[in-house]
């Protein structure tokens, strides 16, 4: 998280520490070994966070008038929320050389509070050149929102490599499909 001092797996515990913590209170709290209550979880981010990965490209760089690096890539808050609260990894799709300085990503909405990251390491990059966001596996489809830009297709890859749309990008008839002309203001044309 942007806050967060320390990477996250220093000051998170494990699952295993989690699982200790939890059946033992129960076991403590006088239950019967044999009619212990369900306990039931919602791990989203810490089983599927690291399943997913964003494909970006670059579409401009500048200096700021403080002299750090900025660059924008074509994806945003709108596709990308939890850059919000989290410190995702950028980096590039193919290896780069070059000095690595600190830079700001930013998103394509032309709006200050589209940043991606407020500061990271990076080498230069040149407007087209990939790049991957990753993690974002927990929530990110679901809390992407159509704004400004259209939606982005989404693929899965198997583990033999295999690449199959399960996503469309969203069209002009995607977004406008659902919606519907009321017929008291229909009848006004």
């Amino acid at each position: 998280m942007h806050e967060q001092y320390a990477p996250g797996e220093e000051t998170n515990p494990s699952i295993d520490d989690f699982a200790e913590n939890i059946t033992a209170s129960l076991l403590d709290a006088g239950f019967d070994p044999d009619n212990l209550p369900t306990l039931m979880l919602e791990t989203g981010r810490a089983l599927i966070d690291d399943a997913g990965s964003m494909i970006t490209r670059v579409v401009g760089n500048k200096r700021l008038p403080n002299g750090v690096r900025s660059m924008v890539i074509d994806a945003g808050v709108n596709v990308l929320f939890t850059a919000f609260w989290y410190k995702h990894d950028l980096l590039p799709a193919v290896e780069k050389s070059g000095t690595y300085e600190e830079t700001v990503v930013y998103g394509p909405l032309c709006m200050n509070i589209d940043v991606i990251r407020p500061s990271i390491r990076l080498p230069s990059m040149n407007v087209g050149d990939p790049m991957v966001i990753r993690p974002v596996g927990a929530y990110n489809v679901t809390q992407w929102m159509q704004f400004i830009r259209m939606r982005p297709p989404v693929v899965m890859i198997s583990e033999n490599g295999e690449v199959e749309l399960i996503r469309e990008a969203e069209s002009v008839e995607t977004v406008k499909g659902p919606e519907r002309m009321p017929s008291w203001l229909a009848d006004k044309k």
